[in-house]
């Protein structure tokens, strides 16, 4: 199983590490005001209506949705967020990739060199481990939700571009332009994702096992908690029994 649908499955099972710390409104919020800069209108903005769209889903309501893109566009005061990626390595030489938004970089970055530090990583220059990496729309399936035949015939009439087993759930792999058309297909077959996104997907893996695997679960939750992190991607594979010891 890869180390990014893995992860998304372990916050899953976990009940949504952000939300449960409160900070799923603080990313979405700032993910909508720089979505926003490139133009307030859902419509003809893919990025902004990607990020209403997830607000929505965890019912952010329509007045906050509103002031986040008037800031965007400049139409209300507020912070000026920076957007940028940060990378580095954890155990084992794992490969992680941080998409970061804030109103302060100097902060920010110092801060982030002080979680990997002390966490069993630490930070790389630009380039390093970026190329590792390529953008995909990743949504996850659970199994128990839907057939993989009728799945299959869904990826392939709504333009996705691989369907991969991955544990307990189906993983669909789209090119990022594919993502929307593909998402809505499985929502309106009436399939609930456990988890959807477009993010960087490692384009290998990483096997991480004992104490290792520990402290790069452990150095994921400490970069997630940061506010500043938007998404935390990273390259290692870990053990389905301790994935489920971890998630359980």
């Amino acid at each position: 199983m890869s180390g990014h649908s893995k992860w998304a499955t372990i916050k899953h099972k976990k009940g949504a590490l952000d939300a449960k710390r409160g900070k799923i409104f603080t990313r979405l919020i700032k993910e909508i005001s720089i979505a926003a800069k490139n133009g307030g209108d859902p419509d003809t903005n893919p990025r902004l209506r990607t990020a209403i769209t997830a607000a929505k889903a965890e019912n952010m309501p329509a007045d906050n949705i509103k002031r986040a893109i008037q800031r965007g566009t400049g139409e209300l005061p507020g912070a000026t967020y920076e957007e940028f990626t940060l990378e580095g390595y954890g155990p084992g030489g794992v490969a992680i990739l941080l998409d970061i938004n804030t109103d302060n970089r100097n902060r920010t970055v110092s801060e982030i060199r002080h979680v990997f530090g002390k966490n069993g990583g630490n930070m790389a220059e630009a380039g390093a481990v970026s190329w590792m990496f390529h953008k995909k729309g990743d949504i996850l399936v659970p199994k128990s939700s839907a057939k993989e035949d009728d799945l299959m015939n869904i990826v392939l009439e709504s333009g996705g571009e691989d369907l991969n087993d991955d544990g307990d759930n189906w993983e669909i792999v789209t090119e990022p332009s594919a993502y929307e058309s593909v998402l809505d297909a499985v929502k309106k077959a009436g399939i609930e994702p456990a988890s959807s996104s477009v993010a960087w997907i490692p384009q290998n893996y990483i096997k991480l096992e004992g104490q290792a695997a520990n402290t790069m679960i452990r150095l994921m939750e400490a970069l997630e908690e940061h506010d500043d992190v938007q998404n935390v991607h990273a390259n290692f594979d870990i053990d389905q029994k301790l994935l489920e010891e971890v998630a359980g």
